[in-house]
């Protein structure tokens, strides 16, 4: 691979990783609307930028082929609904002054794609693991206590999309091509919400703006571009490289919330953050170093 195909897939991947921070921005400004709500707008207008996207790349004959097949049909199915957990909590918790919690819920999904090695597909667990493990229950544990609650949006956010990244594995079709499937496989109940919600008194149609308007049919070209510069990005850089990029997202997550949106940050929730931090890095550094020793030894 060269630099410069190296670097143009950095800057792609810095292109979708900085998008995707930035969403949560996006969704603040339409924090009146209810978020079911907006994820049928998300739905529906992804679904008219997916289909133009695979249409105009000639991968829908591919895709409808590949559909032929009823278990590809069932993870497909399965991985939809993950999505839409995902992304309705995600845009419910920004919308109800959550934003903080949501960077926990991404900083932890990866511990939460890690348990899932161990416990379904029976990877070797290394005493890093073990520890990185360990510090994730801790911080549970320390947030529960700052929140009074468990921190049930980190969870479900961290939980759906760790299945979800597990169910796309099952799938042998390209992102794109596998994201167009699931959005499809979720654009009826999407278009039954917003009739649903159409003559709520708190509705989009009733209440949005010029400006709100376009944000909300704006919502598919979102979600479709970061995936697009993602796609490219995959292809582009190695994932030693890729991977730690990923943390960018809650980074700009936790950011906003505690220096924009002025977001409860006690000592005690640092503490707490302190503990997926570390573990998070411990976590890096093993995964370095065990792809280093397979180079060394291929």
């Amino acid at each position: 691979m060269s630099n410069s195909t190296e670097r143009s897939g950095i800057a792609y991947g810095l292109g979708a990783y900085i998008t995707w921070g930035l969403l949560t921005i996006y969704w603040k400004f339409l924090k009146q609307f209810n978020a079911v709500e907006l994820i049928g707008w998300r739905i529906t207008t992804s679904s008219i930028i997916l289909l133009s996207v695979i249409i105009y790349t000639k991968k829908l004959r591919n895709l409808l082929t590949a559909l032929r097949d009823p278990k590809l049909r069932a993870r497909i199915a399965l991985a939809s609904v993950m999505l839409s957990i995902n992304w309705t909590t995600y845009v419910w918790a920004v919308v109800h002054e959550n934003v903080i919690e949501t960077a926990l819920g991404y900083f932890i999904s990866p511990l939460f794609t890690m348990i899932i090695g161990f416990a379904v597909l029976r990877e070797t667990m290394r005493t890093a693991h073990r520890a990185v493990i360990a510090l994730a229950t801790v911080a549970i544990v320390v947030l529960t206590y700052s929140y009074g609650r468990p921190p049930y949006l980190a969870l479900i956010i961290a939980s759906s999309w760790s299945i979800y990244g597990y169910l796309k594995k099952q799938v042998p079709l390209s992102s794109l091509e596998s994201l167009t499937a699931e959005v499809f496989a979720l654009v009826v109940p999407a278009i039954a919400i917003l009739f649903w919600c159409f003559n709520r008194t708190d509705s989009v149609p009733k209440n949005a703006t010029t400006i709100q308007w376009i944000f909300v049919l704006f919502t598919g070209l979102m979600t479709a571009v970061p995936l697009l510069l993602f796609g490219a990005a995959s292809r582009r850089v190695r994932l030693s490289l890729l991977g730690p990029m990923q943390y960018l997202v809650p980074s700009f997550n936790f950011l906003l919330g505690w220096l924009a949106y002025n977001e409860k940050l006690d000592i005690t929730r640092i503490i707490g953050f302190a503990f997926v931090w570390f573990g998070l890095v411990i976590l890096i550094t093993d995964s370095l170093k065990t792809s280093a020793t397979k180079i060394k030894n291929a």
